[in-house]
Protein backbone atom coordinates (compact mmCIF):
# COMPACT_ATOMS: atom_id res chain seq x y z
CA UNK A 1 0.00 0.00 0.00
CA UNK A 2 2.80 2.42 0.89
CA UNK A 3 4.40 2.05 -2.56
CA UNK A 4 1.11 2.94 -4.27
CA UNK A 5 0.84 6.11 -2.20
CA UNK A 6 4.41 7.15 -2.98
CA UNK A 7 3.93 6.49 -6.70
CA UNK A 8 0.63 8.39 -6.63
CA UNK A 9 2.36 11.34 -4.97
CA UNK A 10 5.08 11.26 -7.63
CA UNK A 11 2.44 11.40 -10.38
CA UNK A 12 0.69 14.32 -8.67
CA UNK A 13 3.98 16.17 -8.21
CA UNK A 14 5.07 15.76 -11.82
CA UNK A 15 1.68 16.80 -13.23
CA UNK A 16 1.43 19.77 -10.85
CA UNK A 17 4.93 20.88 -11.82
CA UNK A 18 4.21 20.62 -15.55
CA UNK A 19 0.95 22.56 -15.19
CA UNK A 20 2.62 25.40 -13.32
CA UNK A 21 5.60 25.50 -15.70
CA UNK A 22 3.09 25.90 -18.53
CA UNK A 23 1.17 28.68 -16.81
CA UNK A 24 4.32 30.59 -15.84
CA UNK A 25 5.95 30.22 -19.26
CA UNK A 26 2.75 31.38 -20.94
CA UNK A 27 2.72 34.57 -18.86
CA UNK A 28 6.32 35.40 -19.81
CA UNK A 29 5.95 34.39 -23.48
CA UNK A 30 2.69 36.27 -23.90
CA UNK A 31 4.24 39.47 -22.63
CA UNK A 32 4.51 39.84 -18.89
CA UNK A 33 3.86 43.56 -19.28
CA UNK A 34 0.42 42.74 -20.66
CA UNK A 35 -0.24 40.49 -17.68
CA UNK A 36 0.89 43.28 -15.34
CA UNK A 37 -1.58 45.61 -17.06
CA UNK A 38 -4.35 43.07 -16.64
CA UNK A 39 -3.49 42.70 -12.95
CA UNK A 40 -3.83 46.47 -12.59
CA UNK A 41 -7.18 46.38 -14.42
CA UNK A 42 -8.57 44.02 -11.76
CA UNK A 43 -7.25 46.12 -8.90
CA UNK A 44 -3.95 44.37 -8.16
CA UNK A 45 -0.51 45.97 -8.31
CA UNK A 46 1.13 45.22 -11.65
CA UNK A 47 4.36 44.00 -10.06
CA UNK A 48 2.43 41.04 -8.65
CA UNK A 49 2.24 39.64 -12.18
CA UNK A 50 6.02 39.21 -12.17
CA UNK A 51 5.91 37.53 -8.76
CA UNK A 52 3.05 35.19 -9.71
CA UNK A 53 4.62 34.25 -13.05
CA UNK A 54 7.97 33.60 -11.36
CA UNK A 55 6.36 31.46 -8.66
CA UNK A 56 4.56 29.50 -11.35
CA UNK A 57 7.60 28.97 -13.60
CA UNK A 58 10.38 28.52 -11.04
CA UNK A 59 8.07 26.80 -8.57
CA UNK A 60 6.85 24.47 -11.30
CA UNK A 61 10.42 23.47 -12.11
CA UNK A 62 11.17 22.98 -8.41
CA UNK A 63 8.02 20.90 -7.95
CA UNK A 64 8.90 18.76 -10.96
CA UNK A 65 12.34 18.11 -9.47
CA UNK A 66 10.95 17.58 -5.98
CA UNK A 67 12.91 20.51 -4.56
CA UNK A 68 11.46 22.58 -1.69
CA UNK A 69 8.10 20.94 -2.30
CA UNK A 70 6.58 22.08 0.99
CA UNK A 71 7.51 25.71 0.37
CA UNK A 72 6.47 25.62 -3.27
CA UNK A 73 3.22 23.87 -2.37
CA UNK A 74 2.46 26.68 0.07
CA UNK A 75 3.26 29.35 -2.51
CA UNK A 76 1.01 27.61 -5.04
CA UNK A 77 -1.83 27.53 -2.49
CA UNK A 78 -1.49 31.29 -1.95
CA UNK A 79 -1.39 32.06 -5.68
CA UNK A 80 -4.36 29.81 -6.40
CA UNK A 81 -6.50 31.15 -3.56
CA UNK A 82 -5.78 34.65 -4.84
CA UNK A 83 -6.83 33.61 -8.35
CA UNK A 84 -10.01 31.97 -7.07
CA UNK A 85 -11.05 34.95 -4.94
CA UNK A 86 -10.06 37.70 -7.37
CA UNK A 87 -10.96 36.13 -10.72
CA UNK A 88 -12.39 32.62 -10.86
CA UNK A 89 -15.10 32.78 -8.19
CA UNK A 90 -17.17 35.24 -10.24
CA UNK A 91 -17.19 32.78 -13.15
CA UNK A 92 -18.83 30.08 -11.03
CA UNK A 93 -17.76 26.58 -10.16
CA UNK A 94 -17.47 24.67 -13.46
CA UNK A 95 -16.44 27.56 -15.71
CA UNK A 96 -14.36 29.19 -13.01
CA UNK A 97 -12.73 27.87 -9.89
CA UNK A 98 -13.18 24.07 -10.09
CA UNK A 99 -9.84 23.56 -11.86
CA UNK A 100 -8.01 25.90 -9.47
CA UNK A 101 -9.62 24.17 -6.50
CA UNK A 102 -8.22 20.83 -7.68
CA UNK A 103 -4.77 22.45 -7.99
CA UNK A 104 -5.16 23.89 -4.47
CA UNK A 105 -5.82 20.40 -3.11
CA UNK A 106 -2.77 18.98 -4.92
CA UNK A 107 -0.59 21.87 -3.74
CA UNK A 108 -1.84 21.55 -0.16
CA UNK A 109 -0.90 17.88 -0.22
CA UNK A 110 2.73 18.81 -0.92
CA UNK A 111 2.65 21.65 1.61
CA UNK A 112 1.62 19.12 4.26
CA UNK A 113 3.59 16.06 3.15
CA UNK A 114 6.56 17.08 1.06
CA UNK A 115 7.85 14.63 -1.51
CA UNK A 116 9.69 11.33 -1.38
CA UNK A 117 10.10 9.33 -4.56
CA UNK A 118 12.64 10.68 -7.08
CA UNK A 119 12.84 14.04 -5.33
CA UNK A 120 15.77 16.29 -4.59
CA UNK A 121 14.26 16.89 -1.14
CA UNK A 122 14.52 13.18 -0.35
CA UNK A 123 18.05 12.95 -1.78
CA UNK A 124 19.22 15.98 0.23
CA UNK A 125 17.61 14.60 3.39
CA UNK A 126 19.32 11.23 2.97
CA UNK A 127 22.75 12.77 2.36
CA UNK A 128 22.41 14.98 5.45
CA UNK A 129 21.51 12.02 7.65
CA UNK A 130 24.59 10.01 6.70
Amino acid sequence: MKNKQVIGALLLRVILGVIFIGHGAEKFQGGIGNIAGWFESIGLPGFLAYIVASIELVGGIAMLLGFATRIVGGLFVIVLLGAIVKVQFAAGFIGGYAYDLALVAMSAYFLLNGSQLYSLDNYISKTRNK
